[in-house]
């Protein structure tokens, strides 16, 4: 534990909770200054029936998610979708950014959804769990495909990423901002690219993501941002700066969500920022415990996105003054569903005259 694999964020794989059997790799002794070899990325093809994931969480604003790819090769340490790769026999650790199960079917599967008679058209979450706009999208195409499905139903989608790659799909984005069916959420989590490459090693840089909310605010397309997760004693003190200069490109929202570890999350994460920030780490988590009630994790609805406490109440504070200033806290007026069109409306060409041709 403790060394530095290049381009991940972990650097182990915590035991899998439902498994009795765990490999423990041999410790070799490098010479000073090497590093392990670069831990190449496997993909395995994800053979699930259904496309959308149901949610009845009374705190998260969907019913319905769409999560093309299931582990994320961004490797952020902190990631809570983690503990959901151990479901797959994986660990939440090395696993979860190097084993990245695919679902090569998801614009077949999204389009025989919304086919279906009995679909209430409804805005869909595009990265509930694991970024759409990972690495190997670059390449897939896979969200680019489900929201061409999203734009041929006229079916409204919300997208969160934190990777400028989005921005290759601004014609089909455009489109859909026409009939108001589309909002984009850019997740920045610092402005520093130090901190970035530390803590969220494949994800695109903080000026690329501030380049991408230029890019979508210039074609119409309703685009804020996330600043998301922050982090009590290393990122709390951006707040103003990432809110300020997302406003500066053109984001017309914001919102936030205060860090949260749960699982083997806890394990990783106090082993990475020791490793990473050790003149800081003590402070670091002692702050992220005032705002948990002493834990470092609230699976509790209400209080698991903001935290309790005088620190959260201050990082809530700071939050909502600036976003009143830089007029940030405005709400979207909404996604359109009474646009969409099912297979026996005969109205398939929905570009028309203003689109490209998919």
């Amino acid at each position: 534990m403790g060394r530095i694999i290049r381009g991940r964020g972990a650097s182990f794989n915590p035991p899998n909770r439902f498994e009795q059997l765990h490999l423990q790799p041999v410790e070799i002794e490098l010479p000073p200054g090497e590093e392990l070899p670069l831990l190449r990325t496997t993909f395995f093809r994800d053979t699930s029936k259904t496309i959308l994931a149901r949610n009845d969480s009374p705190d998260i604003p969907f019913s319905y998610s769409l999560n093309p790819y299931r582990g994320c090769e961004h490797g952020c340490i902190y990631c809570y979708a983690r503990p959901s790769h151990e479901y797959l026999g994986f660990s939440a650790g090395l696993d979860f950014e190097s084993k990245i199960m695919v679902k090569l079917d998801a614009p077949r599967l999204l389009e025989e959804t919304f086919s279906r008679k009995r679909w209430v058209p409804q805005m869909v979450a595009l990265s509930g769990n694991t970024d759409c706009y990972q690495p190997a999208e670059r390449h897939l195409r896979l969200t680019r495909q489900c929201l061409e499905v999203f734009l041929r139903f006229r079916n409204p989608v919300s997208i969160v990423t934190k990777n400028s790659l989005i921005t290759r799909d601004l014609d089909v984005l455009t489109a859909m901002a026409r009939y108001r069916i589309v909002q984009v959420m850019i997740s920045i989590t610092s402005l520093d690219a130090g901190v970035i490459r530390k803590m969220e090693p494949r994800t695109s840089s903080p000026e690329a993501r501030l380049a991408a909310i230029e890019s979508l605010s210039s074609k119409g397309i309703p685009v804020g941002v996330n600043v998301a997760p922050v982090i009590p004693g290393l990122t709390d003190e951006e707040i103003p700066s990432i809110l300020r200069a997302a406003a500066d490109r053109g984001a017309t929202s914001a919102s936030y969500i205060l860090v949260r570890l749960p699982g083997q999350v806890r394990q990783l994460f106090m082993e990475w920022v020791r490793r990473e920030f050790p003149d800081r780490a003590s402070r670091i988590i002692s702050r992220i415990r005032d705002t948990r009630s002493g834990e470092l994790s609230d699976s509790g609805f209400g209080s698991r996105m903001s935290g309790q406490g005088p620190v959260a109440l201050a990082i809530a504070d700071l939050f909502g003054l600036t976003t009143a200033r830089l007029r940030l806290d405005s709400r979207w007026c909404g996604l359109d569903s009474g646009a969409f069109l099912n297979r026996d409306s005969n109205q398939m060409d929905l570009f028309g005259d203003e689109g490209p041709a998919l």
